[in-house]
């Protein structure tokens, strides 16, 4: 158990420290990385990447708190945005977890990978959108949260590899877009985390699960990517960031196969 324990604080300190270095959501490390970690400790395998994803989601609800507080002493939060997408985003969560839930874990296995892979490409190819317009009204903006609220429960992410393109794409800046992505990530995270405790209640899981969140991960992935996340921002100011993202990538795209071969 003393292994496992480690385990969890080193995937913890690595997502904390591309969190702060890389600006990318820790989930697309830790929803793999515990899926291979619960299948070495042999947990119930039709339910090992729902806890996953809803260990990730709750994991991402202490780490987002001190990106957000950074992002607004900086004040690259806009408000006005996070008040009109946060509506859509709870309730979008919220139901793609209920919807993760009834889906079976080969499904929500290959609906990861193919989601890694788009990441990947988009880090290996830079691609930018470019602005186009303006941000939507109250309707729009609640029915675009709802379908990255959506996503990112499936995924078990923060948003903001869909959340900062959809906001430059409107013409936000883009270190406001990062920092309102980041102040996003926390409804995200809370939906995402209370929909997974509540669907797994009823379900027969492992002792020290909360529903489909597994609480020894839980604690030790956060207590350690808090510590870990301001040196990663500190050396994002010293390495190249264009190299790492390409590194990242690969990295993703390792991931991703590790998993899709694992549906066979």
């Amino acid at each position: 158990m003393m292994t496992i324990w480690l385990l969890y604080i080193a995937l913890g300190a690595f997502a904390g420290v591309l969190a702060g270095l890389l600006g990318v959501g820790g989930g697309l490390v830790i929803v793999p990385a515990l899926t291979f970690i619960f299948t070495a400790q042999h947990l119930p395998e039709g339910h090992i990447l729902h806890l996953a994803l809803g260990t990730s989601l709750a994991s991402i609800m202490f780490t987002s708190i001190s990106s957000l507080r950074a992002h607004h002493g900086r004040g690259a939060v806009d408000w006005i945005v996070m008040r009109r997408i946060s509506a859509g985003i709870l309730a979008g969560t919220f139901g793609g977890s209920w919807i993760a839930a009834q889906l079976s874990t080969p499904f929500l296995k290959g609906f990861f990978v193919v989601f890694l892979y788009y990441v990947a490409a988009q880090m290996l190819l830079d691609i930018k959108p470019k602005p186009h317009r303006q941000l939507p009204g109250w309707g729009g903006m609640s029915g675009v949260g709802g379908v990255i609220g959506g996503v990112s429960s499936l995924v078990g992410i923060g948003g903001g590899t869909m959340t900062v393109p959809f906001l430059v794409w409107c013409n936000v800046a883009m270190h406001r877009a990062i920092g309102t992505s980041a102040a996003v990530g926390f409804p995200i995270a809370l939906a995402g985390a209370a929909g997974y405790v509540v669907n797994g209640l009823s379900v027969p899981l492992p002792e020290h699960s909360l529903g489909f969140v597994y609480l020894p991960a839980l604690v030790g992935i956060a207590a350690a990517s808090v510590v870990t996340a301001p040196f990663g921002a500190k050396l994002a100011h010293r390495l190249p960031i264009g190299q790492l993202k390409k590194i990242f990538a690969l990295l993703l795209i390792v991931m991703g196969t590790k998993m899709l071969l694992s549906l066979f």
